[in-house]
């Protein structure tokens, strides 16, 4: 039987219906807003998963390129491996339900989400969040929802609830909340150097707004819900507490103080190794394993929260040491390295022309990608040894929020026509990686000469709370307190604003207090750390990389892209192959010529001209003869542009026979006498020749027969003849022309 439950969300309709469609699932529910449908299914195993000691929740996102009438590329014609967008909605759905599940349930639980329309004005992420915290909320798990999720935008000075896709693009802000009744769960943005109060102000804006999401799933539960199965326990045997409690003794807290993490780790992997031998016949290594790290855990949490004393020994909103370096590389077209203690990020730079953008296949209104930037995270980063294979979900996510970071800042494609590669290699990690990399990100794009606005930072703020309600705000979390803390929330932006953030907890929600004082504190880390760079560069280098392409633009008449073009591309192909040079043609008649060699670009642009000018009265040509006639010859002045020159115009003295003055092939100087209402060009050879300074005697004289030559003169290509070219040089352009180099 179907159950069909709806609200009102932004001024439209939010539909939920389950019962109707993926009736053997767990639970299934569809989730419509607008024309944007999403089916979202869970499924949950019979029996725990053996030897995990996680909460094996997975998240697929499936997109459907029929959800918006596309028919996939590539050979096959289906859809394959996820796209970027798909995986970071997995993601967005995967963060906010994960701390609302309990810690010790093992028995695997999988949420699918299939995008069966999309209409390209509401996303799809949206209603996945939705759609998995209702079929969570009405299925045997437990589950401390149900969380509403609504993206803010910030229009023309004020909050948009959930606006249009492409409205997005004017937006000063993109802010996703997900929260529960009493609090925010995740928050997620890019941001176009918002402030922190903006940004405070929308989560509260869009927490109001979930209150109506959750309240329909709260009927939903009540009309179609299942009873919950039981939490598994989590018990630990008092006698093996005691005992770890014994054997460490003093000797953890001594351990977690040392501020060097080699040393600190090692110290560590030394206690567990003692309490491995010691009770390791006794109980299962497992459970030793547990309240070793259980304890120490308490201890972190314990040491900030009492004596505002963390691991390193850093004051609570200190930063860890800072250095900054460019010009690595020699042949790339810039790098920056910066290095916080022990985290080091690479990022390099590459330009290329826009025919190197990325081509999008997916069910958004974008189509290409112009800047791009990938994430690497190595196992040697963190002295570990691991396969390497393709990028997960955690490195694609990473790469995507510095990506977003960085956006704000780039110069407009109209400024600045290359496509921008950035590639984040992580050197070594102790925390906040996804952070050194926007501030890496700013100083490669500086080193290469992209002419960004303004230099962008990025710092990760922690939380430790206790039961009693007493909290402590860190800065610059190190790795081993965002595994013991509560919090990890990355905030990147300039000296004016916010670019983009992203909050995870471990907690059932925070409140607005703690968000507010995150934000405030994370500002002042963000200006110091960007001081730090500026002190190693203020501003983007005046030119870019001499190994990096010279992009040149030139402005033709639209009317003339297929001339350009030529038939199934063949002039267009026959220009890149002589000079080398890349050609992108826009619809509006802008080209791109790219080229490392400027000789190269310069022949392209030539080429590109000579096709696309139009002939001008009075401008003097070198053509080339084409046809004779017994009235006269055409001259090819221009690519494909004939004219006529009357045979009472190929000479400065009577011609008898076109044959006896010009033949085919001759290459001449005429000049353009008429181009009439037809479009037919007339030409003159007579008035070239009358025009050009000659020796005294030369010419027609009174007196002398029509058929005579002067002495000297040879027809043009023969000896003596006038082999100057009076024509346009490739940078005499008429009004309306312009090349610009960049």
């Amino acid at each position: 039987m179907s159950h069909l439950f709806e609200c009102e969300v932004g001024g439209r309709k939010l539909l939920v219906e389950t019962g109707k469609l993926a009736g053997q699932a767990e639970g299934a529910v569809t989730v419509r807003y607008g024309d944007t449908v999403v089916l979202v299914t869970v499924c949950v195993s019979d029996e725990p998963r053996e030897g995990v000691d996680f909460l094996p929740l997975t998240i697929d996102y499936e997109e459907r390129l029929y959800a918006a009438g596309k028919i996939p590329g590539g050979f096959i014609r289906r859809e394959g491996r996820p796209s970027q967008e798909a995986i970071l909605a997995c993601r967005l759905t995967d963060r906010p339900l994960r701390p609302l599940l309990p810690k010790e349930w093992r028995r695997d639980i999988q949420v699918i989400v299939t995008v069966l329309s999309a209409d390209q004005e509401n996303d799809p992420d949206i209603l996945a969040v939705i759609g998995a915290s209702a079929v969570l909320a009405m299925s045997q798990v437990p589950f401390a929802g149900p969380v509403g999720a609504v993206r803010v935008g910030y229009l023309d000075g004020e909050l948009v609830l959930n606006p249009a896709m492409a409205r997005l693009e004017d937006s000063q802000l993109d802010l996703v909340v997900v929260s529960t009744k009493e609090a925010v769960v995740m928050v997620e943005a890019g941001a176009n150097e918002v402030s922190e109060d903006i940004v405070v102000q929308a989560i509260k804006f869009g927490h109001q707004a979930n209150q109506a999401i959750i309240e329909l799933q709260e009927r939903l539960v009540a009309a179609c819900g299942k009873p919950k199965a039981e939490t598994p326990s989590a018990g630990v045997e008092p006698e093996l507490e005691a005992q770890v409690t014994e054997i460490l003794g003093e000797r953890l807290d001594q351990a977690l103080n040392k501020a060097d993490k080699p040393q600190r780790e090692q110290a560590l992997g030394e206690l567990k190794k003692e309490l491995l031998e010691r009770l390791g016949e006794a109980f299962p290594e497992k459970e030793i394993v547990s309240v070793f790290e259980a304890k120490m855990k308490a201890e972190v949490r314990a040491n900030i929260l009492e004596r505002e004393r963390r691991v390193s020994g850093r004051r609570l909103d200190e930063i860890r040491h800072i250095s900054c370096e460019l010009e690595l590389l020699p042949r790339t077209h810039g790098s920056g390295l910066f290095t916080r203690e022990r985290t080091q990020v690479l990022t390099i730079t590459t330009l290329g022309s826009t025919r190197m953008e990325q081509q999008l296949d997916g069910l958004g209104i974008e189509e290409a990608k112009r800047f791009i930037h990938h994430y690497n995270f190595t196992p040697f980063s963190s002295g570990e040894v691991k396969r390497i294979g393709t990028p997960g979900r955690r490195e694609i996510g990473h790469g995507a929020l510095a990506e977003r970071a960085i956006l704000p800042v780039l110069p407009k494609h109209g400024d600045f026509p290359y496509t921008i590669r950035l590639v984040s290699e992580v050197l070594s990690s102790s925390g906040s990686t996804s952070m050194a990399s926007v501030c890496a990100s700013s100083l490669s794009l500086m080193d290469a000469g992209v002419p960004i606005t303004r230099a962008v930072a990025g710092i990760a703020m922690g939380l430790i709370t206790d039961d009693k309600g007493k909290c402590a705000i860190l800065t610059d979390i190190e790795g081993i307190e965002d595994a013991c803390g509560d919090m990890d929330f990355k905030i990147a932006g300039t000296t004016e604003g916010i670019t983009a953030l992203q909050m995870d907890i471990k907690l059932k929600g925070v409140g607005f207090d703690i968000l507010e004082r995150a934000l405030a504190q994370a500002r002042q880390a963000r200006l110091v750390i960007l001081d730090i760079m500026h002190s190693t560069i203020a501003v983007s280098r005046p030119e870019i990389s001499r190994y990096a392409p010279r992009i040149y633009r030139l402005q033709i008449n639209p009317d003339k892209i297929g001339t350009v073009i030529g038939p199934g591309g063949k002039t267009i192909r026959g220009i890149t192959e002589e000079t080398k040079a890349t050609v992108d043609i826009d619809n509006n008649g802008t080209v791109l010529i790219g080229s490392p060699d400027e000789q190269s670009a310069r022949r392209a642009i030539e080429m590109i001209e000579n096709l696309t000018r139009e002939v001008e009265v009075g401008e003097v040509y070198t053509g080339k003869v084409t046809r004779l006639m017994d009235f006269g010859a055409f001259v090819e002045v221009l690519p494909g542009k004939e004219g006529l020159v009357h045979i009472s115009e190929l000479a400065d003295y009577r011609v008898a026979r076109v044959e006896d003055e010009v033949k085919v092939g001759d290459e001449i100087m005429v000049k353009v006498v008429e181009v009439d209402r037809m479009g037919r060009v007339n030409l003159s050879r007579r008035a070239v020749l009358d025009d050009s300074p000659r020796p005294a005697g030369e010419g027609t004289k009174p007196g002398m027969s029509s058929g005579y030559k002067p002495s000297g003169y040879n027809k043009p290509g023969k000896p003596g003849g006038f082999q100057h070219d009076r024509g346009r040089s490739p940078d005499r352009r008429p009004p309306g022309r312009s090349s610009k180099r960049y």
